[in-house]
């Protein structure tokens, strides 16, 4: 059972009691005492059952393995956790915070940082960081162009993932312009998801970095470039795109699991996703037909590394740092990373893994329907966070009325 909370009564025992101290990410034998019984609520992302069967996994092992209990707050919109922290802080609650853990990258990273709502720096100083070998892999050190500075620590990767069913498709489109032509021949098709989406949102900026000629002003902030200059080639892409899409363009689906459950209704036939086995675990399944198979664009997709942050307020900091050090163990990655749990790939730098570790990774046979294995070694980096929300204000004012 999770221990109860009482945020009422809080703000009146802090004014009689001390201010707990944070404990010491250097000290780890201190932090696995003082986490030894404390629930850790997680704030993540909740709209897919393979993330979230996922993260049970996670907190069945952190129970049995640390007596630490994790509650999973699934959140549909990462920034209304970020909201909630900042309304406390301006409430002058500094030391119980309702959140302890957050699944949180690119603009929501940026937001929490600018208004100093983090705990940290703690991250490298977590055991299994060194796993990620960072030196020589500082993605996992850099969140959409910022350093993280050991205020996140990194748990899973994304890049953009096209799939399609082979039955129906025998050459799908290799990049934006193909895409588009692709979807005037096949109308009603294809989609994206609906803005503010996170998956609908990276859609733009592929499409962006593909079509614009000012690829360099999408790596500093958007204050400093012409912003209508550098999106015109997207938002003349789009007007031409949208007609053709489903529906008409006249609506969006709600999600990538939404895009798949189409796909699985046969309303698409070329879907996408951020995560790279999506549509292989989905076919092992039986969500998707055998047919569909996987495959990235020509010039390479935009990725990112996903991380998790403690705000400043958690009053659990101690086994919020536990739990990220969990993730970051080679038995945590690999069974993230396995299709038959999740199929989210690993931080850590497996070939400097010991033999017992690696051997964890090992899952047999490729299946058919996932990418080769060097598929996704043109990875297109993040555009600056800033990027991210001019781009979801801009759509909806041009297309959200829909």
């Amino acid at each position: 059972m999770l221990k109860r909370r009482y945020p009422l009564i809080a703000p009146l025992l802090a004014l009689t009691l001390p201010a707990v101290a944070a404990p010491d990410p250097s000290d780890w034998p201190a932090v696995l005492d003082e986490a030894d019984g404390q629930t850790v609520y997680w704030n993540a992302w909740g709209g897919d059952s393979r993330t979230n069967r996922y993260i049970d996994w996670v907190a069945e092992q952190m129970q049995a393995q640390f007596d630490v209990e994790v509650a999973h707050v699934k959140l549909d919109d990462t920034s209304s956790a970020v909201s909630r922290v900042l309304a406390e802080k301006q409430a002058g609650n500094d030391d119980e915070g309702s959140i302890d853990l957050i699944w949180i990258n690119g603009e929501n990273f940026a937001a929490m940082r600018d208004s100093d709502l983090l705990f940290g720096p703690f991250a490298e100083a977590l055991p299994n960081f060194a796993l990620t070998n960072a030196d020589d892999n500082p993605e996992v050190v850099t969140d959409f162009t910022l350093p993280t500075e050991g205020y996140e620590s990194p748990w899973g990767k994304a890049q953009i993932t096209f799939y399609y069913d082979s039955a129906l498709i025998d050459t799908p489109p290799q990049d934006m312009p193909a895409l588009l032509e692709w979807a005037k021949a096949n109308p009603g098709q294809f989609s994206y998801p609906r803005i503010p989406d996170f998956t609908g949102s990276t859609f733009l900026k592929q499409a962006l970095i593909e079509l614009t000629d000012q690829d360099d002003a999408l790596y500093q902030p958007v204050e400093d470039a012409d912003f209508e200059r550098v999106t015109a080639p997207l938002w003349a892409y789009l007007d031409k795109l949208h007609p053709h899409l489903w529906r008409s363009g006249r609506t969006f689906p709600d999600s990538g699991p939404n895009l798949r459950t189409l796909m699985s209704d046969g309303e698409l036939s070329l879907a996408f996703s951020f995560y790279p086995t999506d549509a292989a675990v989905a076919v092992r399944e039986y969500e998707l037909p055998e047919s569909v198979r996987s495959y990235v664009l020509e010039g390479g997709t935009l990725g990112n590394v996903h991380f998790v942050a403690i705000p400043y307020n958690s009053p659990h900091k101690a086994g919020a740092m536990v739990l990220a050090n969990f993730l970051l163990s080679p038995e945590a990655q690999a069974q993230k990373q396995s299709l038959s749990m999740w199929g989210d790939r690993s931080v850590l730098d497996i070939d400097q893994l010991d033999a017992d570790a690696r051997a964890l990774f090992e899952q047999g046979e490729r299946h058919p329907s996932e990418l080769p294995t060097d598929a996704l070694s043109n990875t297109l980096p993040e555009p600056h966070p800033s990027w991210m929300t001019a781009l979801q204000d801009a759509w909806l004012e041009r297309y959200g009325v829909n």
